[in-house]
């Protein structure tokens, strides 16, 4: 009499009181066995459905209390959208970690609970766990579609993909412990959850896109270094191929929600050929659905950088700034075995090619005028050096390389390797030049007149081209006083 009066109340036992994992939820042997013997009585009397009941509302309760402790709140759409994304964050930070703490530790001592209550009835210990577990979980998979349905700005997603490799995991805990129908219920609701989810994270990450594309910036980076925009974006990307296999779930189903499965027109053909056939001629791989996103974002940068370079009137610094993003673009990309392996050896065979272009482009605006100073040709005639003419080209060299050196060494190439590259690739070709049209054609020149206009050594030459690239300005006669 008593026991139905406390099981009309729903009242939980106080040894339900710790929610420690192990052996949850903590029955003593003795009270297990006096519930399973009330059970089969129960049943057995034809007391079934109130037995269930009983047990339900006991149950649901007791995960009630759980839950409370731990800290889990639904929330509305309403609040999602008052929130700041830091409380939001904090929020589906608790989510994820009470949700696995449910399914991955809760449940399984809920199932082994349940049948040894119900040990004479499989299916009716089936039954109950089985709608607990769902009436447990639908909770978090409303706070989900909440969740799918608040603000979509670039900090999100990686919450979005924690949210969605939860959802992924809990699949795998669905097993024989479920009722069929259940089951599939559950697994249905997941799946539709988790779509939502997959949108809001395909759409976020083509926000990136977007903002790549309206990034007009009228104002170049001083001394030609890293853009800001450009560390931002290889960041993120080396951060989101973390999640490679989450995004590739991410895009094939945006892709075939955006239609690219049956599209006829040509940029969609294209993009279900990557999907779809068979692997290149040379063995790799078709391009996956994200590693089509991710070319798409590199392709965007790639002619903003270039945009941007135009904004440098100098044009070997222009060459210098596409030299120091294109080198951070490529060590960031070979630093990380996710990305790289995303955008595959041969596309960073052309990234390399691109920037050793760059670099020739850079020693010919810059260079080549200071070769023409020293160049042997055009300083004889009649078969005579002409001391005027020889005396010009001297105080040209002077000038000019003082010019380039009092610039260029305001310039910044951040990348060691870059910078030792350039300086051994400049101090090849200057220095050799003007060693040869020094020690050909001083003995033109006398007395102080030398002094004058053979101003460096070609020691000194090496030494300022070494220091090139140090945005550190410093005059080069402070330096020879």
């Amino acid at each position: 009499s008593q026991s139905s009066q406390d099981s009309d109340r729903c009242l939980l036992p106080d040894s339900t009181e710790s929610n420690e994992d192990e052996g949850f939820p903590n029955f003593s042997t003795e009270a297990i066995s006096n519930m399973n013997k009330i059970a089969t009585a129960m049943i057995s009397c034809g007391y079934e459905a109130e037995c269930c009941m009983a047990y339900t509302c006991f149950r649901r309760n007791a995960f009630r209390e759980v839950l409370n402790k731990l800290g889990f709140d639904s929330i509305t759409i309403d609040d999602a959208h008052r929130m700041q994304w830091e409380s939001l964050e904090r929020e589906i930070g608790s989510w994820i970690s009470i949700f696995k703490h449910c399914y991955r530790n809760l449940f399984p001592g809920e199932r082994k609970f349940s049948d040894a209550i119900f040990s004479e009835y499989p299916s009716t210990s089936q039954r109950l766990f089985s709608e607990l577990a769902a009436a447990v979980i639908t909770p978090f998979l409303s706070f989900s579609e909440v969740i799918a349905l608040t603000k979509r700005s670039a900090e999100r997603l990686f919450k979005f993909l924690d949210m969605c490799e939860t959802l992924n995991d809990l699949l795998t805990t669905i097993d024989d412990s479920y009722s069929k129908e259940i089951s599939q219920d559950l697994t249905s609701e997941i799946a539709v959850v988790k779509s939502q989810l997959a949108e809001a994270a395909a759409s976020i990450f083509c926000e990136l896109e977007n903002s790549i594309k309206s990034d007009q910036g009228r104002t170049p980076v001083p001394s030609g270094q890293v853009h800001p925009s450009t560390r931002y974006t290889m960041n993120y990307l080396k951060y989101a191929c973390e999640y490679r296999d989450t995004l590739e779930e991410v895009f094939r189903f945006h892709h075939k929600n955006e239609g690219f499965d049956d599209a006829p027109n040509q940029e969609n053909h294209d993009i279900n050929e990557h999907l779809t056939e068979m692997p290149n001629d040379d063995g790799t791989p078709k391009k996956s659905p994200f590693a089509i996103e991710l070319i798409a974002v590199m392709d965007l940068l790639d002619a903003n950088l270039e945009m941007k370079s135009r904004l440098y009137r100098d044009p070997a610094l222009r060459y210098v700034f596409l030299m120091n993003n294109g080198r951070y673009i490529l060590q960031k990309i070979k630093g990380s075995n996710e990305i790289h392996n995303m955008m595959g050896v041969t596309w960073c065979r052309k990234r390399s090619t691109q920037l050793r272009q760059y670099h020739k482009n850079y020693q010919r605006e810059t260079w080549s005028r200071v070769l023409q100073c020293i160049s042997h040709e055009g300083l004889q005639a009649n078969g005579k050096v002409v001391k005027a003419v020889l005396k010009e080209r001297f105080k040209n060299f002077n000038a000019l390389f003082e010019e380039i050196h009092r610039t260029q060494s305001t310039w910044v190439v951040s990348d060691e390797q870059l910078q030792s590259e350039l300086r051994v690739s400049i101090s090849a070709v200057v220095t050799p030049a003007y060693r040869s049209f020094v020690g050909r054609f001083k003995q033109y020149l006398e007395g102080r007149s030398m002094d004058k206009y053979i101003k460096y050594q070609p020691e000194d030459i090496e030494t300022l081209i070494d220091e090139l690239f140090d945005g550190n300005p410093m005059s080069m006669g402070r330096r020879r006083n």
